[in-house]
């Protein structure tokens, strides 16, 4: 129903930043929680930060709060990672996942995983070194 987009990766060095975009391809965002992930190279996909478009609540897994924020651009159908103090650790790739009935309870609970998404993007990869 609706593809995410992921673009904005890069390499950059420590403590610089990235802002990282996922559009919606063939639908909207509207009604749907949006999640991005992201994999180092050798170990699994991690959630990073929760957005519900609608009310624009969200949640970020403990080593990112603070540093990331997510955003949309109703005109652009597009959800932000603006990414700041960026560590070596937060290198890997960032993939975009959309869902219609994934709560932010669940999220907040840890109750949920790769599998609660319903459309994924191919991803963008950050890599942060000096």
């Amino acid at each position: 129903q609706v593809q995410p987009v992921e673009s904005g990766g890069g390499s950059v060095q420590p403590g610089e930043s990235l802002r990282l975009s996922c559009a919606a391809s063939g639908g909207t965002f509207s009604g749907y929680s949006i999640c991005w992930f992201r994999q180092a190279p050798g170990k699994e996909r991690e959630f990073v930060a929760a957005f519900r478009w609608n009310g624009g609540n969200t949640y970020y897994e403990d080593s990112v709060r603070g540093r990331f924020t997510i955003s949309r651009d109703d005109a652009e159908n597009t959800v932000y990672l603006q990414m700041n103090s960026l560590k070596p650790e937060d290198t890997g790739v960032y993939y975009c996942a959309a869902s219609p009935t994934l709560k932010l309870q669940d999220v907040v609970a840890g109750t949920f995983g790769v599998d609660a998404m319903d459309y994924w993007g191919k991803g963008t990869l950050v890599t942060v070194s000096s």
